[in-house]
């Protein structure tokens, strides 16, 4: 999937990833290839990506949102 995580002062990941993790206001949710549509707010917690090299990288955030668009796009817009 194409992700991109952006923060309000720096982009924190562009490419493409295997898995996106994070933790929404209702519960932890895990993204994957060609995941359904989806807008939701995020809770403070930690963002862990796995890239297509399968290297895990985690960004911690206060909150933020989430949207999984068609054609297999994820972005997230956080505050750290």
């Amino acid at each position: 999937m194409k992700l991109s995580v952006y923060s309000l002062k720096n982009i924190l990941f562009q490419g493409q990833a295997l898995l996106l993790n994070c933790k929404t206001v209702t519960g932890e949710i895990t993204i994957l290839d060609n995941h359904e549509t989806l807008i939701t707010v995020l809770s403070a917690g930690v963002i862990k990506v796995v890239g297509e090299d399968k290297k895990e990288q985690f960004f911690p955030i206060t909150s933020g949102f989430l949207e999984v668009k068609p054609n297999n796009e994820v972005r997230c817009i956080v505050e750290q």
